[in-house]
């Protein structure tokens, strides 16, 4: 990996992605067209693309069921153990509504309510994600989503991955749909004759993914439109070379774009990772994806202080920061900006992934400025309540005018005056 010394003006390559124009007006052509011809549309696509022949696009209950007997009875237990540390941590997020009353009987308040429908895209292709199902599904059914839909892409015999259907069935999902892509997206947004619309769309994919949201991004809701994964490490010389490859490297597998970050203040360390990445990559049996990203969005920075390497993480943003520090906990205090914080030597960023319980949804070019990891709160909405009193009117009714026709919207102020000239018309 190349190591390159922190300035004073920090400016640390973010990960790349941009889409070209070509894709996107593929993607609104996909869209145009599942909206036009629906089902059709969907079983066409999944032959061109996926190699499927599809009879149906819904997954069958018969379908889950083989999944999971062939599933590893050791694996389910440990996506159950998974689930339950996922669950215990988003229950925690729920919200509750709530009043406040005034002496005159008015009362305003915030009604919190789950939404009616998700659809949760699971991505397929290179790997298979049954974590995906999890990290998004959990945080919905906290929630109180009373639909739930998972989409998915087919492989070539037309099936999912058994690991994804296992996840789907340990959380009692039963809505499964086999299609990839931006024409998932489009079904899912706009409906086809097998699949009703939801209101809001999760879960990450590939550019066409990304570009699908974007585009339905306001006939339904999403979650975010994520980049290429990213990881930022800190560390000082109590860190151990080996432990800190392998971690940049669990990020760089996952596709060639994604941006494994190393920050020290150790010339002897930022050498011996750089050693430890390409010895480890050697055996890597995702190496030709870890290496495209290691040399295109791979970096070593070598500061003078912790405090600048503080400075650059929070200008960084990054998705995932891990702090390998002496003083791990004081220096994690001084984090403003990261999708996920892990703190220590065996806090490594898998753990997060899998099995902590927080949610690895998360977001991605530096929008952790200003963005959050998907949680319970990404399905539900709050509805003001308000109700004055005629006291409260009374006590009020002058004051608001004012301020209507401060604004010269004279309407708004009949309005709150007309409640006395009704009054007075009834008499």
């Amino acid at each position: 990996m190349k190591i390159t010394r922190l300035s004073n003006a920090i400016s640390i390559r973010r990960t790349g992605g941009n889409s070209t124009e070509a894709q996107l007006q593929a993607v609104k052509d996909i869209i145009r067209t599942v909206r036009e011809d629906g089902d059709a549309a969907l079983l066409r696509f999944s032959k061109k693309w996926d190699g499927a022949e599809l009879a149906n696009l819904r997954v069958s209950r018969e379908e889950i069921e083989e999944a999971v007997k062939r599933f590893d009875p050791q694996l389910l237990s440990d996506l159950t153990e998974a689930a339950d540390n996922i669950r215990k941590y988003h229950d925690n997020q729920k919200q509750e509504s709530y009043k406040i009353t005034e002496e005159n009987g008015s009362y305003v308040g915030q009604r919190v309510t789950a939404i009616e429908s998700a659809g949760l895209y699971v991505p397929g292709g290179t790997a298979a994600y049954p974590s995906s199902v999890l990290m998004n599904v959990i945080p919905a059914q906290a929630a109180g989503v009373s639909r739930i839909v998972l989409i998915s892409p087919p492989a070539a015999d037309g099936s999912l991955s058994d690991g994804v259907l296992a996840a789907a069935h340990i959380l009692g999902i039963e809505e499964i749909y086999k299609s990839g892509g931006a024409q998932a997206i489009a079904a899912l947004a706009y409906g086809t004759q097998s699949i009703a619309p939801v209101d809001k769309i999760t879960g990450p994919g590939n550019i066409f993914v990304a570009l699908a949201k974007s585009e339905v991004n306001g006939d339904v809701a999403i979650d975010m439109i994520a980049g290429p994964s990213e990881i930022a490490i800190i560390a000082d010389a109590s860190a151990y070379p080996d432990e800190i490859a392998a971690d940049l490297l669990s990020q760089a597998e996952h596709d060639p774009m994604a941006s494994s970050v190393l920050l020290t203040d150790n010339a002897e360390l930022a050498e011996a990772v750089s050693f430890e990445v390409e010895k480890q990559l050697a055996d890597l049996p995702r190496q030709s994806i870890a290496r495209a990203a290691i040399d295109g969005f791979g970096e070593i920075y070598l500061g003078k202080t912790m405090e600048e390497l503080i400075e650059a993480a929070n200008q960084l943003a990054p998705e995932h920061l891990e702090i390998m520090t002496k003083d791990a906990v004081a220096d994690a205090e001084k984090i403003k900006h990261a999708g996920a914080i892990f703190i220590g030597r065996y806090s490594s960023e898998p753990i997060g992934d899998y099995f902590a319980g927080t949610n690895h949804v998360l977001p991605t070019n530096s929008t952790a400025r200003f963005s959050s990891a998907l949680s319970v709160y990404d399905f539900l909405k709050r509805t003001s309540i308000i109700h004055y009193s005629e006291q409260a009117w009374q006590d009020n009714k002058e004051k608001i005018a004012r301020l209507a026709r401060l604004e010269g919207l004279e309407a708004h102020a009949r309005a709150v005056e007309s409640r006395q000239w009704e009054k007075e018309s009834r008499k």
